[in-house]
């Protein structure tokens, strides 16, 4: 597989992931009474699709993610 297909395909699953991991926590703390507890879970959330980014961009480009 090329790196510009892994690149393609490595944006396409993080989408997919960001899309099905945000839309279900969105939904639930607009409409539900203690959807605003699960703000508290976000910065968490967002913090592992930015770690996901970074793993599928190394994986994409054929090397390590950068650590720390």
């Amino acid at each position: 597989m090329t790196t510009p297909t892994r690149l393609i395909l490595a944006v396409a699953i993080w989408c997919l992931a960001a899309v099905a991991v945000m839309l279900p926590l969105v939904w639930l703390i607009n409409n539900r009474d203690w959807g605003i507890g699960l703000m508290l879970l976000v910065p968490f959330v967002v913090y592992g699709l930015l770690r996901l980014g970074r793993a599928l961009e190394g994986w994409a480009r054929g090397s390590e993610p950068p650590s720390g």
